[in-house]
């Protein structure tokens, strides 16, 4: 049995918030998941983010969400997605050193796709995640390629983040991540919550079982 997880971690702008699920029984790696915008309502309790956790514990992950410097309980102000990556490099570098070995992966949901997706570039992963990355509101260019697997979910009828312009960003991403482009989507998945959990179901559940290979013959 694996030791409870504390409801806080420290960041570097103060005390974060999480909400650990799945650390009390045995698990096969531990998803971070990362909310949409702090400045719009975003926060650890949105409902992608709570979807895209609850499919990663299917998976046979734990999970774990948090809320940004400034978000709920979190102390610190907006970090224009800098300061919020960081906040979430603190997390990863907390479970490395107490699960070590254990496989990390992101995911992100909107602005938390910038969020992810930076930080997959500056530490090990073993999977990324990105659901409606914003690409029209942050500035994805000087973003690294993750040295990981990657799969991207974005809403053809997506009215915040054009599904035009994520194709266009993904023209300049070599090598591109495995994608999933849904018919008459739109940005917050309004009633289609479980078609997204069906995909990421179907698409990930090869990457979970490689791990979980992985493991047993270490």
């Amino acid at each position: 049995m694996n030791s409870p997880m504390p409801t806080t971690l420290n960041g570097p702008a103060g005390v974060l918030e999480i909400l650990a699920e799945g650390f009390d029984t045995p698990f096969n790696g531990i998803a971070i998941v990362c909310h949409p915008h702090p400045l719009h309502g975003g926060t650890l309790l949105n409902k992608v983010v709570h979807y895209l956790a609850r499919s990663c514990r299917e998976l046979g992950l734990a999970s774990l969400r948090f809320n940004y410097r400034g978000v709920g309980k979190s102390e610190g102000g907006y970090g224009e997605g800098v300061g919020e990556s960081e906040d979430l490099l603190a997390i990863i570098d907390w479970l490395t050193e107490h699960y070590p070995g254990t496989p990390l992966w992101l995911a992100g949901f909107s602005f938390g796709s910038y969020v992810a997706l930076r930080a997959a570039g500056l530490r090990p992963v073993a999977q990324l995640i990105t659901i409606a990355p914003a690409v029209n509101r942050l500035d994805f260019s000087d973003l690294p390629i993750p040295n990981c697997p990657w799969l991207l979910v974005h809403g053809e009828a997506d009215e915040i983040v054009p599904f035009a312009e994520v194709v266009a960003w993904l023209e300049t991403v070599t090598p591109s991540p495995e994608t999933v482009y849904l018919e008459g989507v739109g940005h917050f998945f309004h009633g289609q919550l479980p078609q997204l959990q069906t995909h990421l179901m179907a698409r990930l559940g090869t990457a979970a079982a490689r791990i979980n290979r992985d493991l047993k013959n270490d």
